[in-house]
């Protein structure tokens, strides 16, 4: 049984792909269905199609059991004009409370969301046990609220999604856009506790105040970055410049953010990330969700 997550998906933020759909990189191929104005063609976007690396050096972390961090360095062939584009749109960025991100978020245009998903299944959907793509979702996003700012369920760990059909799954990819490692990368957690009590600590972490989180968890106002009370810290990937990673949405996990005080809402000096979501049909035999 899957647990409470605190991100609310809006089907239409995701590019539904037909199940006819090849794994070449032409978009030509492609047939999309998606009632999101935000991802409708663009083209500012354009240029940004084909700049996945495509020969990529490919790394495996482990987590937890069979699940790892699948990661990626020298990710984009140029990922400076990823940068240019978040400056040049960054009147743009909107903060979405619906969706629990800690910061404005730009949603991406259907292309890159495309594309994204196509590097996902030829180069990192085994480590995932992903047998078919069903649909993806991409933004730019920068972490700007200060720990005192944050909901409860922001200073949590959490997982992108609750619940899937039997056979599907959903994963998750984080393209770090920033050159300053202090900033922070992406920790994974196991909980502690029964799989029913955690359900009932998320759920009531999402009405309570946070001055009645902090008792439960016996730390002030915060971003995640440590084991608590209801979780355990199992293994942090370290962020650089143009590093991405892959991995399950089933797993509980937080941005390592240490530091507060350096985060920005210029995308030339903040905790700029690309943050891409993929719903799949599993492999026979692959499992959805282990912790």
């Amino acid at each position: 049984m899957t647990v409470f997550s605190r991100r609310k998906w809006k089907l239409n933020t995701f590019v539904y792909i037909s199940s006819e759909l090849s794994h070449s990189w032409s978009l030509l191929q492609v047939r999309v269905n998606s009632k999101d104005k935000s991802l409708d063609h663009h083209p500012a976007h354009l240029e940004f199609i084909s700049v996945f690396n495509p020969r990529p050096t490919i790394r495996s972390i482990p987590i937890i059991g069979q699940q790892v961090c699948t990661v990626i360095d020298d990710f984009l062939l140029e990922p400076q004009k990823m940068l240019a584009l978040a400056m040049r749109q960054r009147d743009q960025f909107v903060y979405d409370p619906d969706n629990f991100y800690p910061g404005p978020e730009l949603p991406l245009s259907r292309e890159i969301a495309i594309s994204l998903d196509q590097f996902f299944m030829q180069h990192a959907r085994n480590a995932l046990g992903a047998r078919r793509n069903k649909g993806v979702s991409c933004r730019l996003s920068m972490a700007t609220l200060a720990p005192e700012q944050l909901h409860p369920l922001q200073r949590l760990c959490h997982r992108d999604a609750e619940v899937f059909p039997p056979g599907e799954s959903m994963g998750a990819s984080v393209l770090y856009l920033f050159k300053d490692p202090a900033l922070g990368g992406t920790s994974f957690y196991q909980p502690k506790k029964p799989l029913d009590e955690i359900r009932h600590f998320m759920q009531l972490a999402n009405t309570v105040s946070n001055d009645e989180l902090t008792g439960l968890i016996n730390t002030a106002p915060a971003y995640m970055n440590a084991s608590n009370e209801y979780f355990e810290l199992l293994c942090t990937v370290p962020p650089a410049w143009n590093r991405a990673i892959f991995y399950s949405g089933t797993v509980f996990h937080a941005a390592q953010i240490e530091r507060p005080e350096l985060l920005s809402s210029d995308p030339a000096v903040g905790r700029l990330t690309m943050n891409g979501f993929f719903k799949f049909r599993l492999a026979s035999g692959a499992m959805g969700s282990e912790v």
